[in-house]
């Protein structure tokens, strides 16, 4: 439909006999041969002064039935002296067809920019786009994260940046998630709707405002496997995916009630006679610092880096330095967040338990929070079954002896009729076993389980990792230490000062590269041409010129400074002389 002529000349300039260089010009013609005769489609003209190769095109419509001939006919008379260089050069030709295409599932952008903008740098351009429309809850409003009444199960489309349902789309979307394998009834979208309501709770931003806890802002541009991206998802949202034997369900951590109590008598006894098998995370794997990568919104969408460290935990160990990158993070709040989770995790939880239970004693499963009552870890009984209930005189006969402290409040922890733990006070200790209690909880059930909670022994939480069934029927289970005071140091640990962009008025003035000089001499005067680009294109950016001269004595003295805002300046009437220039960007602001 169309041809595209791209051509130039490798060099444009006259240089006089006293060695100036002027500018020049040269004269070419687009021709198609039409009807057996060559017409002029194009007469292009190219003035100016270039010691470098310059490309210019043009586009030629109206073309004649194929097959037909083209040319380009150079109409200024070539260059017969070195002081003239003028040569010129048809790069290519390129055709356009004209024909409307669709693009499904694409947003489609096209931009026309004037070179000259530009000078010799790329064009780079960048988009920030709002994302896909998601399958969110039918009671939830994105804008707000507000959550009206109780769930029905259903989904309505909206725009969100709810880290949960992003994962729900990639889970469940047919065309570039993981739909064609997974159905929706395959992912517990009840757990992700418990982790969604977590995600969206306001947190300190670290600035005196707030923010939600995480939020996702990220793009899926290059294909990955699913397990990688899924991890992605949700080591952002402090959880971990687990297949329950019927849907892909998830851990978060988060505090939450436990869920049972385990005991010597009610764990498989080993013939070592210790049923719970402690290990420690090594020291080396316990970081104190950490440089989260996260994107900066205010700085182009340029990659930040946050350092979070724990200067007690320095002044002790040492520094152990590691880095990590905040998926879909797009807030130095929460990209601080994440640093701190990190450190807090592997300095507070650093402690494993391992121990077997027969089938009568699994209540639990992978991501429920479980209590250890030890004798061997504590040095007195913390733990076993009840023997005897009577609710009227509110007492517990107990399977062994326990002593209380003479100060503090001791308080019994109990299974109810509904399976639920309940803790009451212990208010008399008779014959070592005869426990009087505030109150008895309805449906304790004789040898049932309990757990004592002196004020001297602090309470020892696990989170269950994984459960595995040995080969004589028992259940192997794995759990890690839980700290549940880590989530308000993490919440509350995010504390800046000043603007977030690091810059008054929120623009970072990019750095200056391929400097250049071109000296050229006049009159027995010498001119320079600097030249200059930069990695991307700020508006509001200027440049700051200084050029200095070293004098005799080797001192360096100010020669002349100017201020810019394109990537050309020229100096004229120099002497003779070793000169330095600088050149720095600045932002209206002069930073």
């Amino acid at each position: 439909d169309r041809l595209r002529f791209t051509f130039g000349v490798q060099a444009l300039v006259e240089t006089t006999s006293k060695g100036d260089r002027n500018p020049s010009e040269v004269r070419l013609l687009v021709q198609i041969q039409r009807n057996g005769g060559w017409v002029t489609e194009k007469d292009i003209t190219i003035k100016g002064k270039t010691t470098s190769q310059y490309l210019a095109s043009v586009v030629v419509g109206n073309l004649p039935p194929r097959p037909f001939n083209i040319r380009m006919r150079r109409m200024t008379p070539d260059s017969t002296t070195d002081q003239l260089q003028n040569k010129t050069l048809w790069s290519s030709y390129t055709e356009i067809i004209d024909v409307k295409q669709c693009y499904p599932n694409t947003a489609l952008v096209g931009v026309q920019v004037d070179s000259e903008q530009f000078g010799s740098q790329q064009v780079s351009r960048n988009y920030h786009l709002r994302g896909r429309i998601l399958q969110v809850p039918s009671n939830y409003n994105p804008q707000t994260r507000q959550y009206s009444g109780i769930w029905d199960g259903t989904f309505k489309p909206a725009y969100s940046n709810n880290m949960a349902w992003c994962l729900w789309d990639m889970l469940t979307h047919p065309r570039y998630g993981m739909g064609k394998r997974l159905g929706a009834a395959d992912v517990d979208k009840w757990a992700l709707y418990v982790i969604g309501q977590y995600c969206d709770q306001s947190v300190p931003d670290g600035f005196g405002g707030t923010e939600p806890r995480i939020t996702c802002n990220a793009y899926l541009t290059t294909q990955r496997k699913a397990w990688d991206v899924l991890s992605d998802f949700c080591s952002a949202m402090r959880c971990m995916p687990v297949w329950n034997g019927q849907t892909l369900t998830f851990v978060q951590d988060r505090p939450s009630d436990k869920v049972w109590t385990y005991n010597r008598s009610n764990v498989v006894m080993p013939d070592d006679g210790a049923p719970f098998r402690y290990s420690f995370s090594a020291l080396k794997d316990r970081h104190n610092a950490v440089e989260v990568n996260w994107i900066d919104p205010n700085n182009g969408q340029e990659t930040a880096t946050e350092l979070v460290e724990d200067t007690q935990a320095i002044a002790r160990y040492g520094r152990n330095v590691t880095k990590m990158d905040a998926f879909g993070c797009t807030s130095r709040g929460q990209a601080h967040r994440a640093g701190l989770w990190l450190i807090k995790t592997e300095l507070l939880e650093t402690q494993t338990v391992d121990f077997s239970v027969g089938a009568e004693g699994l209540r639990h499963v992978p991501g429920d929070v479980i209590e250890i009552c030890d004798d061997d870890y504590a040095g007195i009984s913390t733990g076993g079954r009840v023997l005897a209930v009577n609710s009227q005189t509110r007492t517990l006969t107990l399977d062994r002896e326990i002593t209380l402290p003479s100060s503090g409040t001791t308080l019994i922890s109990l299974v109810d009729g509904n399976g639920n733990p309940v803790s009451v006070e212990v208010q008399s200790v008779t014959d070592g076993v005869k426990v009087k209690v505030s109150r008895v909880p309805d449906g304790v059930a004789e040898y049932s389980v309990w757990g004592l909670k002196l004020p001297t022994l602090r309470q020892r939480l696990f989170r269950c990792v994984s459960i595995r069934e040995n080969d004589d029927g028992t259940y192997a289970i794995t759990a890690v230490q839980h700290v549940p005071e880590k989530e308000a140091i993490v919440d509350n640990g995010a504390h800046f000062d000043g603007d977030q962009s690091g810059t008054v008025n929120g623009v970072t003035p990019p750095a200056v590269q391929h400097l250049t000089a071109e000296v050229t001499a006049d009159s027995g005067e010498y001119q320079v041409l600097a030249r200059w680009d930069t990695p991307k294109v700020v508006k509001g950016v200027s440049f700051l010129l200084r050029l200095t001269v070293t004098a005799d004595d080797g001192s360096e003295r100010l020669v002349s400074t100017a201020r810019t805002t394109e990537t050309t300046y020229r100096f004229t009437q120099l002497a003779l002389g070793n000169y330095r220039l600088t050149v720095r960007a600045v932002n209206a602001w002069g930073q």
